[in-house]
């Protein structure tokens, strides 16, 4: 039996053709969309009943799309680890199997945090940056161990995040709306507190959670009055987690002193964003799980629960 598969991950199809004899040796043809950062709803709707699975990133898969997509659609593969974008209570009302790869960026997103709080703590970009352009100023810097960090949310992420910073000497905070395990907390030293607590007594907050109901815009103008004026926002977790608008006000009126953003509330960021022109703020393109070993696990993952997902038996390369 053929099997039609829309495969829309980005970070897959610039390598299509190092996996499609994997996809022929389970019969499935691919259908290659041209995908700059997702689908949105109307641009998987074209494609509706045409496909029996789907090898997928942050597409917009909502329960319009599914019962759309259903009874054909057998399973959704989601390269990576969030699955916010997908409605995972239509997926099991039109028995779509859903698939992703847990665990999968811990390691190099915990990194960026720390290289965040490095980069604002020593202020290397703004040393760099003055002295391109003929200025020998020395700007003034803190030691890790000086410095208070909040974590909002315990879970692989936030603990790698914590486990960093304690080594730098760093006092960490976390607030999460789960238990988080004793033997954690006893290793690390990590202060579980109120949300509240936690934007007032840090210098640097690293929003580690996931993006649903009640993380939504959790950041925002009310908590965003919480924190120091000199205190550093850092999200490298979903983008609708901040809302953006308050946060660019905080920014600009000080607020807060700076922000470290890797996601955003819409992707790519738009042309005219005022955080694209401001000085106290780090970007980059949603780019913190950059690492080609974790890449590499995420796609043959990614395959095997994909052709498992189809009802067959997969074996690896």
């Amino acid at each position: 039996m053929k099997y039609a598969v829309l495969l829309s991950a980005p970070y897959m199809l610039p390598f299509v053709e190092r996996f499609r004899p994997v996809f022929e040796k389970y019969d499935i043809e691919l259908i290659l969309p041209d995908v700059q950062e997702r689908m949105e709803e109307a641009d998987i709707l074209r494609y509706a009943a045409q496909f029996d699975g789907t090898i997928c990133g942050d597409d917009r898969y909502s329960a319009r799309v599914i019962e759309a997509c259903a009874p054909r659609l057998k399973v959704i593969s989601k390269w990576g680890t969030g699955v916010d974008s997908i409605d995972a209570a239509a997926c099991a009302k039109f028995n779509v199997k859903l698939g992703r790869t847990p665990n999968a960026f811990t390691t190099p997103v915990a990194d960026t945090v720390l290289g965040y709080i490095l980069a604002f703590a020593r202020r290397q970009p703004w040393m760099d940056k003055e002295m391109k352009n003929g200025k020998w100023e020395k700007i003034a810097g803190r030691t890790l161990s000086e410095c208070t960090l909040g974590v909002i949310g315990a879970g692989n992420i936030g603990k790698a995040v914590t486990r960093r910073a304690r080594a730098f000497g760093m006092k960490v905070y976390g607030a999460d709306i789960a238990d988080v395990d004793h033997v954690f907390v006893g290793e690390t030293g990590i202060e579980m507190t109120t949300l509240e607590n936690l934007l007032r007594q840090s210098d640097f907050v690293s929003v580690n959670c996931d993006l649903n109901p009640t993380s939504h815009h959790l950041v925002n103008a009310d908590t965003l009055a919480l924190m120091k004026s000199d205190a550093i926002l850092i999200n490298t977790a979903r983008g609708p987690i901040v809302e953006e608008k308050a946060l660019i006000a905080a920014l600009a009126t000080g607020q807060i002193s700076g922000a470290a953003l890797d996601v955003f509330e819409f992707e790519p960021l738009p042309d005219d964003s005022p955080l694209l022109k401001m000085d106290n703020v780090l970007l980059a393109p949603h780019n913190s799980n950059s690492s080609p070993a974790a890449w590499e696990r995420v796609h043959w993952n990614t395959i095997k629960n994909l052709v498992e997902g189809l009802g067959l038996t997969y074996n690896a390369p």
